[in-house]
């Protein structure tokens, strides 16, 4: 993995907290926009943690140059800023953290983008979403699983039941659970019913 800060301590900090995890390599580092383009290029790193404030070009304009050339790493945004979470989401930013995330939280993190998912904090999601905490926007897709969670369906069901790959519905679980702010199946079937997405049999 790379990571991108143009403070050299924050660096430090971060490479030492990952490479004690023993499954993560840091490959290289970036201190300014320019130089994150090149080691992307040139290592091809699974994953780039990437700061908003960049010498050079910022972290948006990184991240719409490295959809420009078609570069595959999976970016997580670290920053202290979050008035360009937005920007930086819409550009194809996979998730974001505070600057002083937890150790464990950061590992963890990064190997949940890695793995393909989202990663935003609920509150950040709702203001990304322009909506207020509790009233997140769901596609047409994620209510329609959303509503076969309900009913207690399994992604292998809900993916026969949409006529979809298993690891889609995997995908579209994970960014329901990242927009409304739930922490599994469970919650996310209460909050169907409550939410009127379903009926509750036992009213």
């Amino acid at each position: 993995m790379l990571i991108v800060d143009d403070h050299p301590a924050v660096r430090r900090g971060l490479r030492t907290f990952l490479e004690l995890a023993g499954d993560i390599t840091v490959a290289g580092e970036a201190a300014d926009g320019p130089a994150a383009l090149e080691l992307v290029s040139s290592l091809a790193p699974d994953v780039v943690l990437l700061d908003m404030v960049l010498p050079g070009l910022d972290g948006v304009a990184v991240l719409q140059e490295l959809r420009q050339r078609g570069l595959p790493a999976k970016v997580l945004v670290v920053t202290s800023f979050t008035d360009r979470l937005r920007p930086a989401m819409q550009a194809g930013a996979r998730g974001y953290l505070s600057k002083d995330v937890d150790p464990h939280a950061l590992v963890a993190a990064v190997r949940s983008v890695h793995a393909g998912h989202l990663l935003l904090e609920p509150d950040v999601a709702a203001t990304l979403l322009g909506t207020p905490a509790g009233a997140p926007v769901l596609t047409a897709r994620e209510r329609d699983v959303l509503a076969l969670i309900a009913e207690g369906r399994s992604n292998r069901e809900i993916a026969r039941a949409l006529v979809v790959a298993e690891k889609t519905v995997k995908t579209h679980v994970s960014s329901i659970l990242m927009k409304l702010g739930l922490a599994d199946r469970t919650q996310a079937a209460l909050h169907a019913v409550r939410s009127g997405l379903v009926a509750d049999d036992h009213q």
